[in-house]
């Protein structure tokens, strides 16, 4: 399956009134979850690059593909996504890997999750979806237990996992909300319990997961976690936002598709990537020093704050990575959104319920219910 970028979407036909409301919504997830750091992101976002002591706040579109594709990056540092990966397991994954070995790891990852693997896997999350979508006709859904159970099913499918989906999720977003303590910035936790609270999450799902003693299994915890968390953090904030948009009439076969990309886009799930640079260097013309904290805004590259459909690819893409850092998983997590609009569109959801979650991994709902809305 290949991750290239899907053109970008005609504009929506949304009332100004319907768009601000679903951005006015969506934006109330980020400053609920993470107030103080969202709040700091916004009064920076005008300027591509901001330096904060030996942080640097990436915004810009240009920025942010620079510090993933020429910037030297230590990959193992505390505080990033490679530095928890290593911390949890033995090392020697995907994201805590750099050079030829990181190339061929990203390679191997990529076959699993290429066309014929998205083929594999969709009739898991489409037999949920035939039995849950039905639901609406007599009453509501919850969107964010619906949101859990694909994701856990898609999690067992790509791992081979015959653990129960619903435990697989749970365990996987428990890993992700302690891991994201250490690498978000902001106040941490200290200390041994901290440390051992981390270590006891990493256990569970690992029992939860076959070959867990070798790099394989290692390799499959890491998937499971990401895939677990991006799509509980992503599917119930699209629906929302389309649902508020009034986009329900929009949505068609051949529209899905470039309508999932574009709600990703302007929702960016993980809105933050955080790094360390390996070496002294510059970042569109300001001074990067070895050991500098980077925070690579995707939500800001994205243009996910703006007004209207990005006309460039490369914002549409900037919300699943960037060159040789680019998420594998991103066609698999744009059809998984396109089947869910798909099934639900018939229905014209209307959001009753919407509660955010203030202890996950990334932004999102605890709670989201949906009911079924005039055609």
């Amino acid at each position: 399956m290949s991750a290239r970028t899907p053109p970008p979407p005609p504009a929506p036909t949304t009332p100004p009134a319907a768009a601000r409301r679903a951005r006015r919504r969506d934006r109330r997830v980020y400053l609920r979850s993470h107030p103080l750091l969202f709040a700091l992101l916004a009064a920076t976002r005008r300027r591509p690059v901001v330096r904060l002591g030996r942080t640097v706040l990436v915004h810009g579109t240009e920025a942010y593909r620079e510090a993933l594709t020429k910037v030297p990056l230590d990959r193992t540092a505390p505080g990033t996504t490679g530095g928890a990966a290593a911390e949890l397991t033995d090392g020697g994954l995907l994201f805590d890997q750099d050079g030829a070995e990181h190339r061929n790891a990203r390679r191997a990852l990529a076959g699993g999750l290429d066309t014929a693997a998205q083929q594999r896997i969709r009739p898991h999350w489409q037999a949920v979806l035939a039995k849950r979508i039905p639901d609406l006709a007599a009453g509501e859904i919850e969107l964010v237990a619906l949101a859990r159970e694909l994701a856990g099913v898609t999690a067992a499918a790509l791992t081979g996992a015959q653990s129960c989906p619903h435990r697989l999720a749970h365990a996987a977003a428990e890993v992700a909300a302690h891991a994201a303590r250490d690498h978000l910035p902001g106040p941490r936790r200290r200390g041994p319990d901290a440390a051992a609270a981390t270590v006891d999450a990493a256990a569970r799902l690992a029992a939860l997961l076959p070959d867990a003693p070798d790099a394989r299994g290692a390799r499959d915890a890491m998937v499971a976690v990401a895939a677990v968390n991006t799509t509980v953090a992503a599917l119930p904030r699209a629906v929302a936002w389309c649902a508020d948009a009034g986009l329900w009439p929009t949505v068609s076969e051949t529209t899905a598709p470039r309508l999932a990309a574009e709600l990703l886009r302007l929702t960016a799930p993980s809105p933050l990537l955080p790094r360390v640079a390996a070496a002294d260097t510059t970042l569109a013309g300001h001074p990067v020093r070895a050991g500098d904290r980077l925070v690579l805004v995707a939500r800001h590259a994205a243009r996910a704050h703006r007004r209207g459909p990005a006309d460039d690819p490369a914002a549409t893409q900037a919300v699943f990575g960037a060159g040789p850092h680019a998420c594998p998983g991103a066609g698999l997590a744009r059809a998984l959104l396109a089947d869910l609009l798909l099934a639900l569109a018939p229905h014209h959801p209307v959001v009753t319920r919407a509660r955010v979650d203030r202890r996950s991994a990334l932004p999102g709902y605890a709670e989201l219910t949906v009911r079924r809305g005039r055609s």
